[in-house]
């Protein structure tokens, strides 16, 4: 009969024990899977895995909130840029691509943010190597909409639902115009999957979202750094254009007739950002160092500040948690130590026969050593497959509530660590007990 059986019977006569023991362990390991799984899965989130784009551009201010509104949309945009500033930023030859997003509604049933963009926006890698995958149509009519696969779940839309929108998340205006939806996007795993996408140009139909032309005017001239106009000029301006446009967009009535639609003018046109792949990384860094330069816009890599929020907020509760777990699974080993010691009493006798029988010293130290790291690897493999579990149970909860796809088959490789981490952790918490087993006399033992 080798060691390893006899340690095992051992645990066995003291099942009660052991097992609670063991399980003590299994939650501590279970804690910490679920915490390093759950960290892996934020960190592809909130990184360069799931943004497949080399800047962000939008208006001067804080870089966190031009990434959570563009990307994420979970935050109001900074401000908006001039359609003009799109149109001359897209034709600078150092960029392959620049995407014009424009935000701010939501949606009237389940409150999921419009996102106003165009068809291209679906043919760019929504993340490195990763292309969307449509149900359905593309963007083609200014009133079509694409929805994300949680959208379509959650509210029960399909290809032909139609919806309305809430003015800036307002619960006090909702507009008129209705969209159709022509495509379901599958699912991503990103912000995409709660998010509803509208053509750019419907977007601007609505009532409310160009820009009267006063007011367009004035915002173009100051951005630009041109001479402001007088009350007169201004007047004459503004007359001038509404008789070339027929009639003033912001006060006119779009109706639901979407195949009559005039288009509006570019002047009252507004973006909240662009998604850029420039053509080269160094082309990249060239157009964010031009934009620094200036006054009217900033060019973000999406990465740094969503690294910087990483490692500064959630790297710090990710240390906490996993410190708290590793202090329970500590205690734990503790808990097998005081379990092993105080059994070693009642095995005195147990032992002196074993030694009588001609075991020797080192072989009762390997069988007490053999007990621990078996409660401590056993409890580790269990605390394994219960982390996973939870993980798969919590996994479709976590998906409704925040819409972030958690593969449960998703493995850190942290979790290679916990192994080696056990045995160690049973070697010590076994060693006193073994010392104790290793140095009781045989003669004491059996007169007793």
């Amino acid at each position: 009969m080798n060691l390893a059986v006899i340690a095992w019977k051992n645990l066995q006569q003291r099942a009660l024990a052991s097992s609670l023991t063991g399980i003590s362990i299994a939650l501590g390991v279970m804690l910490m899977v679920a915490v390093l799984v759950i960290s892996s899965v934020l960190d592809a989130t909130f990184s360069q895995r799931t943004i497949g784009y080399d800047l962000i551009v939008g208006p001067k201010g804080s870089d966190l909130q031009l990434v959570l509104s563009t990307v994420y949309h979970i935050t109001p945009p900074i401000e908006n840029l001039p359609y003009r500033f799109y149109r001359e930023f897209a034709a600078d030859p150092r960029i392959a691509s620049a995407i014009p997003i424009a935000i701010g509604d939501t949606t009237e049933v389940g409150g999921f943010p419009i996102v106003g963009t165009v068809p291209q926006y679906f043919l760019e890698d929504y993340a490195p190597k990763r292309k969307f995958l449509i149900r359905g149509n593309t963007l083609r009519r200014p009133f079509d909409a694409l929805i994300g696969a949680h959208v379509a779940r959650t509210n029960g839309w399909d290809i032909g639902s139609t919806f309305k929108l809430i003015h800036g998340g307002s619960d006090s205006h909702v507009h008129d115009e209705e969209f159709t939806v022509v495509g379901v996007l599958q699912a991503t795993g990103t912000p995409n999957d709660k998010s509803v996408f509208v053509h750019l140009d419907g977007f601007y139909l609505i009532q409310g979202h160009d820009k009267p032309f006063d007011e367009a005017i004035k915002r173009e001239r100051e951005f630009f750094g041109e001479p402001p106009l007088t009350e007169e000029e201004l007047a004459a301006e503004v007359a001038r254009l509404k008789k070339k446009y027929s009639h003033d967009h912001s006060g006119h009535d779009h109706g639901h007739d979407h195949d009559h639609m005039e288009e509006v003018p570019d002047l009252q046109k507004e973006v909240t950002s662009i998604l850029v792949n420039a053509k080269t990384p160094i082309a990249a860094n060239l157009i964010a160092g031009d934009l620094k330069k200036g006054f009217k816009a900033m060019g973000v890599n999406p990465i740094i500040p969503m690294r910087r929020l990483m490692v500064d907020v959630l790297g710090g509760v990710k240390l906490l948690l996993l410190v708290l777990t590793g202090l329970i699974v500590a205690v734990s080993g503790i808990g097998i130590f005081v379990s092993i010691y105080n059994s070693m009493s009642a095995r005195r006798r147990e032992i002196a026969i074993m030694r009588a029988l001609g075991a020797r010293r080192s072989t009762v130290l390997s069988i007490v050593l053999a007990e621990s790291i078996m409660l401590c690897l056993g409890g580790g493999l269990l605390g394994l497959l219960l982390g996973h579990g939870l993980i798969l149970l919590a996994a479709p909860m976590v998906e409704i509530r925040t819409g972030l796809l958690i593969n449960p088959a998703t493995f850190d490789p942290s979790e290679l660590i916990l192994f080696p981490v056990l045995l160690l952790l049973g070697s010590l918490v076994g060693l006193l007990p073994g010392l104790t087993a290793y140095r009781t006399d045989v003669a004491d033992a059996l007169n007793g």
